[in-house]
């Protein structure tokens, strides 16, 4: 959890963007993370000389060095010591603004090598729109105050970031609620043998997730060479199609304290992309409602849904990258459940035959709010390959621990509890009351269905016989109250004569 004094910093952060003349949240965020990159790269090395210092020793490959650092776009030499936070940050405010601007910021474009490497591979198309010395400063102040060597506040302070672009009701649509993502993550329950991608990733916060997931339940088994070497380098993967997301990305994983991960610029539905049987757990919420070229989808995915439709087709997609017992979780919008097109029902149907479909969990509309009312549910599956769906659980999630309107407050109603209890626990769900809140339902009845997934398809609904008064009872009243506003209105007419 971050203080309240430290939202406070943020907040002022924001706002002198604001004021600044940058009101786009992406555009802050992404200036904010341009600043912080260049923050926790000083920060970093300050931390490994001083320890060096004690040691009476010097740090191995410093990302500044001594001497100066060769300028290409302006074809200069600028001493390593202008580059770095500490320096910069006491300078006048010209000399910053040109500081920042024209030097370190082409530096940190320039690096493309070290442990910063999957943030700064993205930073090719990156551009520095803070727009005078006034502003800059004001910004520089701010971050300057926080800890960037504390990847714990800093994991929470881009999360808050994050939430705060979201509210704002402007791209919303890289941002699952960290609640939705956490309990998500939860029921997969991933381990140190997991190799998980999230191949729509945005922001990055199924892969956040998970590997917070990993450090808090494998503490003592990441001190071994072999499993710290796994999840550093090789467990973790993304991809998204917009580099300014995947520069959002990367800096949110490094201030989680993931400096390695393999993500990528990709489009995870084209013949881009080749993963076949790679990873062993999937966790997405992919783009809804969209369509794309159809000769730019790759043909395997056709094979299985001959649609343009992406929330389709990156259900396909799943089941092509998983490996053979591999799982996923992966948010729908309701559409694919019921929808009675070809490509609808071949997806329903290769989950059924060909996979282990094991859940659906519809959410309440209001769960990406305030930015979208869509309803939506999560499918979650086992690659086999040979079948496997037995009995499909269904749950009708009706609350998040949030309201459901615009305003998203918090509230005690809250079923993410249960959901998590009750799917750790399939074997007690056999006895369940189609009327309660989540129950089993045997393959075949989904098959006579049309392999309908929608939950209102089997919950049965109590109907409770409503008893109303006789007509002639309610047409006395109506006529008692006429004469009661006629002689009301008599009254007042003869008070106003």
């Amino acid at each position: 959890m971050i203080t309240g004094e430290i939202k406070n910093r943020i907040d002022g952060i924001w706002d002198t963007f604001w004021t600044g003349g940058i009101t786009n949240s992406i555009t802050i965020l992404e200036q904010m993370t341009y600043l912080f990159f260049m923050k926790m790269l000083d920060d970093s090395q300050v931390k490994r000389e001083a320890a060096a210092n004690l040691l009476g020793g010097t740090i191995d490959d410093p990302v500044f060095k001594a001497g100066a650092w060769h300028n290409p776009d302006t074809d200069r030499d600028v001493p390593y010591s202008n580059l770095r936070w500490h320096n910069f940050v006491n300078f006048e405010a010209e000399k910053m603004y040109q500081t920042i601007s024209k030097d370190a910021f082409i530096f940190i474009k320039n690096l493309n090598e070290g442990k910063e490497s999957a943030y700064s591979r993205f930073m090719e198309s990156a551009t520095f729109l803070i727009p005078n010395p006034r502003t800059l400063v004001k910004i520089v102040e701010g971050v300057d105050k926080l800890d960037m060597n504390n990847r714990d506040t800093m994991g929470d302070v881009y999360e808050y970031i994050l939430s705060k672009m979201a509210a704002t009701g402007n791209n919303g649509q890289f941002r699952t609620p960290r609640h939705i993502i956490r309990m998500m993550v939860e029921l997969m329950q991933p381990t140190l043998k997991d190799t998980i991608c999230d191949p729509a990733m945005g922001s990055a916060g199924f892969i956040v997730e998970s590997a917070k997931y990993i450090t808090e339940h494998y503490k003592q088994e990441l001190l071994k060479k072999e499993n710290a070497d796994h999840y550093k380098n090789r467990m973790l993967h993304g991809f998204d199609t917009d580099q300014t997301m995947l520069r959002i990305g990367a800096m949110n994983l490094m201030l989680h304290g993931v400096d390695n991960p393999d993500i990528e610029y990709k489009d995870s539905l084209s013949t881009d992309n080749t993963d076949t049987e790679r990873y062993t757990l999937c966790l997405a919420n992919p783009p809804f409602a969209g369509s794309i070229d159809k000769e730019a989808i790759s043909k395997s995915l056709l094979a299985i849904s001959n649609t343009k439709k992406t929330e389709l087709l990156f259900v396909a997609l799943f089941t092509r990258m998983l490996a053979v017992g591999g799982r996923c979780a992966s948010i729908v919008p309701d559409g694919v459940l019921f929808g009675n097109s070809t490509g609808h029902k071949a997806v329903r149907k290769e989950l059924v035959d060909n996979q282990r479909l094991q859940a659906v969990i519809s959410m309440p509309s209001g769960v990406f709010q305030p930015y979208s009312g869509v309803s939506t549910a999560i499918l979650i599956f086992i690659k086999t390959n040979a079948g496997g769906t037995d009995k499909v659980w269904f749950y009708d999630m009706k609350a998040d621990g949030y309201s459901l309107d615009q305003r998203r407050e918090e509230v005690k109603e809250n079923d993410i509890p249960d959901v998590i209890a009750r799917y750790r626990n399939l074997k007690a769900e056999a006895d369940r009351s189609r009327k309660d809140q989540s129950f089993l339902v045997p393959v075949d009845e989904i098959r006579s269905n049309d392999y309908d997934l929608s939950i209102n398809k089997y919950k049965e609904v109590e109907r409770v016989k409503v008893e109303y008064e006789q007509p002639q009872v309610i047409m006395s009243r109506i006529k008692t109250l006429e004469m009661e506003i006629t002689e009301a209105l008599s009254e007042l007419d003869k008070m106003m004569k």
